[in-house]
C-alpha cells in the first residue's frame, strides 16, 4: 500500500495559508459560514495562539468557570438564578439532575458550579455504587454546602438509591450494625449537601429519585455557530492557529456535540503540524478530515457502511436492525446504541413498523437517485391488502 509521504509543509498548504482565494474548487462543497462567521480573507491574520503561562489549567479544553462555558444559555440562566440565591441566603444549592447526549456538558456543569459557589466538590460514578457502603465515605465527608456529584446515576443499584432518600432529603443515613437480635440501628447526622447527578438515560432513575432533584436540567445539541467558538477558543488553548473559516469547518462536521469538536480539533492540529507547518486553515481542514473519513455532514465510515448496506443490498428498506447488524457484521446493539442516534437525528434513516428506511435525504447524501426508490411513507398503505395502514 503506498503511503502519503508526512512532510513539514507542503506547498499546496503554503499558498493557502496566506491566501484564502486560493482554496482547491475541486474540494467538495462544505457549509457555508454565515455572515457573523465570514471567511478569512487575505488580509485578515491568524487568530494569535496566548502567550504560554506555564499553567497546566490553560491546557484543559474544559472551562473551569461557567462564565467561559458557550451554548445551553437557557439553561445556564436558570443554574445562575439558584447559584445566586443560594449565596445571598447562605444555604446549599437545591439538588440537580442534568440529563442528555453524551458531551453535551453535563460534567462541566458540575465541576464549574462549585467554584462558583466557592465550596469543594467529590466526583463519583454510579457503575462503582454497588451497595450502601460504597457511598458512606462521600456522604461522611462531605463539608456543608459542597457538590457531591454522580455521574452515570442511572447505573446505581436500587439499594444504593433508597439509601440516599433520607441523605437527600433530612440530611441523614441509617446504618445497621450486626445481624440478627443483636442488629441495631445507627442514625448519623450530615452536614447539609448538595447532590448533582448526570445521566443520559433519565428512563432508568425510578422515579423517587428523579423527584427528590429540586431541578431537572436537559441539555440539547449546539448550533454550528456555538461550536464554532468553541473550536476557536480551545485552539487558543492548544496553542494552535486556525482561521474562522476552519473553525466553522470542524464545527459543521461535529454533529452538534462540543465533545466530538474537541476531537475533531486534535486531530486537525496533529494533521497540520505534520503537514502544514501548524496552522490550520479551511484547506488543512478539509484534507485532515477527509483523511479520516469524516465527511461534510460529519458521518463516518461505519455511519456510511450503514447506509449503504441499507441502499445496496436491502433496496433502501424497509428492514429490520439484525438483518443489516449480520450483514455488516456488528453487534446490533452498536447499530442501535451508537450508528442509528444521529442518522435518525439527521432525518436520514426513519423507523417503522416494518423497519429501517433511508428517507429522501439519505439518498442524495449517497449519491443515489430518489426517483429509483420507493420513497413513499410506509405508513400510507399496507403491504397485506389495499386498505388503509395496519400498524399491528
Amino acid at each position: 500500500m503506498n503511503r502519503v509521504p508526512i512532510i513539514s509543509q507542503s506547498d499546496e498548504y503554503q499558498d493557502d495559508e496566506h491566501n484564502s482565494n486560493n482554496i482547491n474548487p475541486s474540494k467538495k462543497d462544505s457549509t457555508t459560514a454565515p455572515e457573523s462567521l465570514a471567511p478569512t480573507t487575505a488580509s485578515e491574520p491568524f487568530s494569535t495562539p496566548l502567550e504560554k503561562k506555564g499553567s497546566e489549567e490553560d491546557l484543559l479544553l474544559r472551562p473551569t468557570r461557567m462564565v467561559d462555558m458557550v451554548g445551553q444559555q437557557e439553561v445556564y440562566a436558570r443554574i445562575e438564578i439558584a447559584v445566586h440565591a443560594a449565596k445571598k441566603r447562605g444555604e446549599p444549592l437545591g439538588h440537580i439532575l442534568f440529563d442528555g447526549p453524551p458531551g453535551l456538558g453535563k460534567t462541566t456543569f458540575a465541576t464549574c458550579i462549585p467554584k462558583e459557589l466557592g465550596v469543594s466538590y467529590q466526583i463519583g460514578n454510579g457503575a462503582t455504587l454497588r451497595a450502601p457502603k460504597d457511598i458512606v465515605p462521600y456522604l461522611t465527608n462531605a463539608e456543608e454546602g459542597s457538590i457531591l456529584f454522580i455521574d452515570e446515576i442511572h447505573r446505581m443499584q436500587k439499594t444504593v438509591e433508597e439509601f440516599l432518600y433520607p441523605a437527600m432529603e433530612d440530611f441523614r443515613i441509617d446504618l445497621t450494625l450486626g445481624e440478627g437480635v443483636n442488629a441495631r440501628t445507627l442514625n448519623i447526622q450530615l452536614k447539609p449537601f448538595t447532590l448533582i447527578g448526570a445521566t443520559t438515560r433519565t428512563g432508568l432513575i425510578s422515579a423517587p429519585l428523579r423527584d427528590r432533584f429540586q431541578m431537572r436540567e436537559h441539555l440539547d445539541f449546539y448550533t454550528i455557530e456555538e461550536l464554532s467558538e468553541i473550536i476557536r477558543r480551545n485552539a487558543h488553548k492548544l496553542r494552535v492557529q486556525i482561521n474562522e473559516q476552519a473553525a466553522f469547518e470542524i464545527a459543521s462536521r461535529s454533529r452538534g456535540t462540543p465533545r466530538l469538536a474537541n476531537n475533531r480539533l486534535r486531530w486537525v492540529r496533529d494533521f497540520a503540524d505534520a503537514k502544514a507547518n501548524g496552522q490550520i486553515t479551511l484547506l488543512v481542514a478539509q484534507d485532515a478530515l477527509e483523511m479520516q473519513g469524516i465527511d461534510t455532514l460529519g458521518l463516518d465510515p461505519q455511519d456510511r457502511k450503514y447506509l449503504d448496506t441499507i441502499l445496496r443490498v436491502f433496496n433502501g428498506g424497509p428492514v429490520g436492525v439484525e438483518a443489516v447488524a449480520h450483514t455488516i457484521n456488528i453487534a446490533p446493539d452498536t447499530l442501535v446504541d451508537e450508528v442509528e442516534p444521529f442518522l435518525l437525528r439527521s432525518e436520514l434513516v426513519i423507523r417503522t413498523p416494518r423497519g429501517r428506511r433511508i428517507t429522501t435525504k439519505g439518498l442524495v447524501h449517497m449519491g443515489a437517485d430518489p426517483s429509483k426508490y420507493d420513497c413513499s411513507s410506509p405508513y400510507n398503505k399496507d403491504p397485506y391488502s389495499d386498505g388503509p395502514a395496519r400498524l399491528f
